[in-house]
């Protein structure tokens, strides 16, 4: 398998997405050949790493995924230099039980690759004691491969030399220590950041993130640093939904999970991406209609007069299936409600109702069990996903497409809908359970 490291921090907002994406630009400029990885079940982290690398980002998520299929998924990137994998929320953060292979945390991915972790420190309003949080990340499991710590916010040259005092008295290498800037913060949207596609100056963002980086980091000591286990046995069952796929694909609906495009490209479908921002409806030839995530709150108004998408989408569904997950899901309902209160009509393919007026966040791993059918999948089947959106339900008529709890095994109320050979839900697909 080919060496690598995972970036990951104390908590939330230390920094470690700015940190990830500098390291994979500066490799990238040196030429240096670089898979990045988002450990967890975030969709929005991936695009950013995509257009620091310029080599696609792929999640690894040991709740929801077998260990076979997340090797497997590790294995893209066999033919790079290196493999970055940035962390998601704190360390040792996870579910509260076991899932497909584990509790999904960041340290139980580095364990089971071998690669080590880089744990990005926020120091701005601590010194010495910055290293007695470090070294309990570092000792709290003693099978994690422990690359060193990287500082992240150094106020000045004194302060630097403080926390540096603490991490040596610990015995952590210290790799790098980042000045604080008020520049190499990045926007953000709910729980986390604006999707790249609308950042409105990416490019500058990454560079100066690399910038940063290099100035500040000892890029040659990371690359060093860099392993993994030998190579194991593989494995996955991820089928297509059907040959031909029509896949709306714009700001509106972004949000599929990598590895489940690839999956299907490489079994032998066929991919229609369509836009329904710009009217498109989908292909006439399509054995499926797919409406990934997104954010259609934002461009209710742009979907509910996007007649040809809506003629053509309902055409569709009068003879062959159409899916819908989270956003996709609202959008073949009967209505969406902004935060404005405005009423926009949807597809009607659905009775669902939704709301924005009204917030109230809806976050976390997903197990399903399905009540009915829903394309790729028989009824019965044992799915899990991640679901993550601030809308309520305001009528939802239609018959429930599965029995849903989330990671402790609690019953949620999110069931999904069916209705004909129309399907959708509020999780987002990442692996049936096997």
């Amino acid at each position: 398998m080919t060496p690598g490291l995972v970036i990951s921090a104390p908590s939330s907002g230390a920094g470690k997405t700015t940190v990830t994406l500098g390291l994979l630009r500066a490799f990238a400029d040196d030429e240096v050949s670089v898979q990045p990885f988002k450990v967890g079940p975030d969709y929005i982290d991936p695009a950013f790493h995509h257009a620091a690398c310029r080599q696609p980002c792929y999640n690894l998520d040991s709740w929801a995924m077998a260990r076979g299929l997340t090797t497997a998924i590790a294995f893209k990137g066999a033919d790079a230099d290196m493999v970055i994998a940035e962390g998601a929320m704190g360390l040792y953060d996870g579910a509260e039980k076991p899932g497909a292979s584990g509790y999904g945390s960041s340290a139980e991915l580095a364990v089971q690759m071998g690669w080590p972790m880089v744990l990005v420190v926020d120091v701005a309003k601590q010194a010495q004691s910055a290293a007695a949080v470090a070294l309990g990340c570092a000792t709290f499991n003693p099978d994690l491969p422990f690359a060193g710590v990287i500082l992240n916010r150094v106020a000045s040259a004194r302060h630097e030399r403080l926390v540096r005092s603490g991490m040596e008295i610990a015995g952590l290498p210290v790799i790098g220590a980042l000045p604080r800037r008020s520049d190499l913060t990045l926007p953000e949207r709910h729980l986390g950041l604006v999707q790249a596609m609308e950042h409105p100056d990416l490019e500058h963002a990454i560079a100066l993130a690399a910038d940063t980086v290099r100035q500040h980091c000892d890029l040659a000591a990371l690359r060093a640093s860099a392993k993994a286990l030998p190579p194991i046995e593989t494995g996955t069952s991820l089928r297509p939904p059907a040959q031909r796929i029509a896949l709306a694909q714009d700001q509106a609906f972004s949000f599929l999970y990598p590895h489940l495009l690839d999956a299907w490209r490489q079994a032998g479908a066929e991919i229609m991406p369509f836009s329904p921002l710009a009217n498109e409806a989908p292909d006439p030839l399509a054995d499926l209609v797919w409406l990934p995530g997104g954010y259609p709150e934002l461009h209710a108004g742009r979907l509910s007069a996007a007649d040809r998408f809506l003629k053509g989408l309902r055409l569709h569904a009068e003879t062959r299936p159409v899916h819908g997950e989270c956003g996709g899901y609202m959008v073949l309902g009967e209505a969406l409600i902004d935060a404005d209160g405005t009423h926009h009509k949807m597809a009607g393919l659905l009775g669902l109702v939704t709301s924005y007026q009204t917030r109230r966040l809806h976050l976390g791993y997903r197990h399903a069990e399905l009540l009915a059918a829903m394309p790729g999948f028989p009824k019965g089947a044992m799915l899990r996903g991640h679901e993550y959106h601030y809308c309520s339900i305001i009528e939802q008529p239609d018959r429930a497409l599965a029995k849903i709890a989330d990671a402790s095994g609690n019953t949620v109320s999110e069931t999904g809908s069916c209705r004909d050979q129309v399907t959708g839900t509020f999780f987002h697909l990442i692996a049936p359970d096997v």
